[in-house]
Parts: C-alpha cells; structure tokens; sequence
C-alpha cells in the first residue's frame, strides 16, 4: 500500500502561484510512484484565523471547516508544503494552518517546495520548521527551492521543471518515503 502525500498549497493569494508547482508536483510524484499524491489546497478549506474555542490538542472541533481539515491531514503519511515567501517568512495561511490542530500532524515527515524572489523562498522554508516540529512534524532537510519562480513559467503560465528540480524533487521524494516508513509505528502506537 503506498503511502499518502498531501501536497499542501500554502498560498490563498488571488493570482498566486502555488497552484502550477503544486500540479507539476503532483503529476512528479505519481510518476515517481512510491506515494499516492492528494492535492491539498488550504484556500477551499475556507480557514479564518483560529476560530475554535478549544485547544487543538483536545480534538474537540466545533467548526466544520476545522472537521474538513482534521480530515484532510489525518489521512496523511507525509507532506510537502508548496511555500511562497511573504517578506522573508512563510505565508501566514500556512502558520493558520498548522496551527488549527494537534494530534493529525504528529509523526509525519514534511519536505517544502519553496518559491520566491533570488532566495528561492528558502527562508520561508526555514521559518516553517520550528512550527513543524512544536506539532511534532519531521521536517527533512531535502526540499526543492525555485528562485525568480516567475521567469520559470511559460506565457501560458505552466511550469516545466529543469533537470536539477527534478533530481532534487526525486531525492525530496525518497527521502520522505524513507521517514514515513521510519516514523509510521509513531504513528500506529
């Protein structure tokens, strides 16, 4: 049985970008063929700023966007957030996201396909770890990273990903499976 990659679109910016990485990813990992990739996209989940009167840990949801979610990640082996950088950090939906539940994440390795300006995003994949790991999320430290994202989209918009991506998507991917499979009795107990 393959394991589950939620690959979670992290910006719910009009006009945003995250959506074209986030389908090239998807198609990648299928034909990379050891998880079952889901498409995950925090903008339908509809999430305000924390809106649940009790503590994530306690699982007590109230709100049926917060059960959608709880849903949606639960299902998860693994995660790859597709992350733009907002003024040197991760999008704020990404940190509202996260920070909505408890149990669901534990356990689970994340890697992060970042985009952004000449970083490539990359601070906004070393902002998101410390909230990763306060839910108890392995992140890894393979990721793939894509600077001036703009100029790597044709004039349709569609995303055709050079060889160096990739390769590194491939090692992303194997590393993942790697820690789902380490980390999946975590889960289990």
């Amino acid at each position: 049985m393959k394991h589950q990659l939620n690959i979670i679109i992290g910006s719910t910016r009009p006009g945003r970008a995250g959506p074209v990485f986030a389908q090239w990813l998807e198609t990648f990992a299928r034909e990379h063929g050891k998880f079952e990739p889901v498409l995950t996209d925090i903008h339908t989940f509809n999430l305000p700023v924390l809106d649940e009167p009790h503590h994530p840990r306690l699982g007590n949801y109230q709100q049926a966007h917060t059960r959608a979610w709880s849903k949606a990640i639960d299902a998860a082996d693994a995660f790859v957030f597709v992350a733009p950088e907002y003024n040197y950090f991760v999008a704020p939906a990404i940190v509202n996201a996260v920070d909505y539940l408890s149990r669901e994440w534990q356990y689970k390795p994340a890697a992060i396909l970042s985009y952004g300006g000449v970083s490539g995003g990359l601070r906004a994949a070393q902002s998101i770890k410390p909230l990763l790991t306060s839910v108890k999320v392995m992140p890894i430290p393979e990721g793939v990273a894509l600077p001036m994202y703009q100029k790597l989209l044709d004039e349709d918009g569609a995303f055709q990903a050079s060889e160096q991506v990739r390769g590194g998507a491939t090692t992303m991917l194997d590393e993942l499976l790697r820690w789902s499979e380490a980390l999946k009795p975590m889960r289990s107990a």
